[in-house]
C-alpha cells in the first residue's frame, strides 16, 4: 500500500511537472503565437510555390527561400506600409478637407436615379437637396464627419504600425519554416501519429489540405479582386490609388469586399467625369465587388475536398469569433471534427473498401 502511493504522488508530481512547463512555455511564447500561426498557414498554403521555384533553381533552396520571402514583403507588408504611412502623414490632409470642398459643385441627379425602384424618388430628392445646398451646405454637412474620420485617423495610425511589426515577425518565422519544411511536417506527422495511430495521421494531412484550400480561396481572390480594382481606380484617375489599392486588399482579406472603396471610387468618377464615365465606373465596381461568390468556391473545392457548407461556415465562424486569423483555423477546426466524426460514423469496413477504391 504505501508504495502504491508513493507511486501515486510520482505521478501526480510528474504531472503537474509537466503541466507547469507546458503553462511556462505558453507564456513565454504567447506574443509570437499569433504570428507563428500566421507563418504556418502560409508556409502550408505556399509550399507547392516553394519546391516549384527550388526545381527551376537546380535543387537550391536558399534562393528559392530568399524569394518566397521577398514575395511575402512585397504582397503583405508594402500593402500595410502605405496603409501606416498614410495614416500617420494624412491626417492634416483629412483635417484640411473641408477647404477642397469649398469648390466642389454636385450636379443634379440624373433622370435615371429617380426611376429606381423604392428608393429612386427618396435618393433623387437628396441628392437634388445637396446639389441645391451649393458647396457651403455640402461643407456645413460634412465637417461634423471629417473631424471624426480625422481623430480615427490619428487613433489608429498605431495600430496599424503594430500591424505592421507583427507582419514582419511572421514574415521571419515563414522564412524559417519554408527553410526546414519537412522535418516540421515530419515532427507533425508523427505527433498526430502518437496521439491516434493513422487515423490522426490522416487528419494532420486534412488539416493541411483545409489550410490550402481556404487560403487559395481567400488570399487568390483577394488579390484578383484588388488587382482589378486597382486598375479600375487608376484608370479612373481617382486620387490616392496606391492607398486605396491597399485598402482594397485588407477589407478583401478581412472577408468584407472591395465595394465599400469602389462605390466611393464611383461616386467621385460621378462628380468629376460625368454620369458616363460613372456608370461604366458603376458597373465595373459591381463585376470586380462580387466576383468572389464564383470565384472562391472554386478555388477553395480544388484545395480541400470538403463540404463547401463546412468550408464557408468555418471561414465566417472564425472571423467573427477569432478576427483575421479565424479564416484560416475556423476551417481547419471544422475539417478536424468532420473527418473524427465521419471516421467514427462509418463502419471501418466502408473504410477500408473507400481506401482500396
Amino acid at each position: 500500500m504505501t508504495e502504491r502511493r508513493a507511486e501515486l504522488a510520482r505521478t501526480t508530481l510528474g504531472v503537474l511537472f509537466i503541466l507547469a512547463l507546458i503553462v511556462g512555455s505558453l507564456w513565454v511564447l504567447l506574443p509570437f503565437i499569433a504570428a507563428f500561426v500566421w507563418a504556418a498557414t502560409i508556409v502550408i498554403a505556399t509550399w507547392p510555390v516553394l519546391l516549384w521555384l527550388e526545381r527551376r533553381f537546380g535543387g537550391r533552396r536558399g534562393p528559392a527561400v530568399l524569394v518566397m520571402t521577398l514575395a511575402l514583403l512585397a504582397v503583405f507588408i508594402v500593402p500595410i506600409g502605405l496603409a501606416a504611412r498614410a495614416m500617420l502623414t494624412g491626417v492634416d490632409d483629412v483635417a484640411s478637407l473641408a477647404s477642397l470642398l469649398s469648390g466642389l459643385t454636385v450636379p443634379a441627379a440624373p433622370g435615371w436615379v429617380a426611376g429606381i425602384p423604392l428608393v429612386g424618388p427618396k435618393m433623387a430628392e437628396s441628392w437634388n437637396a445637396m446639389a441645391s445646398a451649393g458647396p457651403e451646405g455640402l461643407v456645413e454637412k460634412l465637417q461634423p464627419y471629417l473631424r471624426g474620420f480625422g481623430s480615427w485617423f490619428a487613433s489608429h495610425a498605431g495600430t496599424v504600425a503594430s500591424l505592421l511589426v507583427q507582419f514582419l515577425i511572421t514574415t521571419v518565422f515563414a522564412a524559417v519554416l519554408y527553410s526546414g519544411g519537412e522535418a516540421w511536417a515530419d515532427w507533425v506527422r508523427r505527433f498526430a501519429r502518437r496521439l491516434a495511430d493513422e487515423r490522426g495521421d490522416r487528419v494532420a494531412v486534412l488539416a493541411a489540405q483545409a489550410v490550402r484550400g481556404v487560403a487559395l480561396g481567400v488570399v487568390v481572390t483577394a488579390l484578383l479582386q484588388t488587382i482589378l480594382g486597382g486598375i479600375g481606380v487608376m484608370v479612373a484617375g481617382v486620387p490616392f490609388a496606391a492607398v486605396l489599392t491597399a485598402l482594397m486588399f485588407l477589407l478583401c482579406i478581412a472577408q468584407l469586399g472591395p465595394l465599400l472603396v469602389l462605390i466611393a471610387a464611383t461616386v467621385w468618377v460621378y462628380m468629376h467625369s460625368g454620369p458616363v464615365a460613372g456608370t461604366i465606373m458603376l458597373v465595373y465596381a459591381l463585376i470586380v465587388g462580387l466576383m468572389d461568390n464564383f470565384v472562391r468556391p472554386v478555388l477553395i473545392k480544388r484545395g480541400a475536398d470538403l463540404p463547401l457548407l463546412l468550408i464557408f461556415t468555418g471561414v465566417v465562424g472564425g472571423l467573427v469569433s477569432l478576427g483575421l486569423i479565424g479564416i484560416f483555423v475556423g476551417p481547419v477546426l471544422l475539417a478536424v471534427t468532420y473527418t473524427l466524426l465521419n471516421e467514427w460514423v462509418t463502419p471501418a469496413g466502408a473504410q477500408r473498401a473507400s481506401g482500396t477504391a
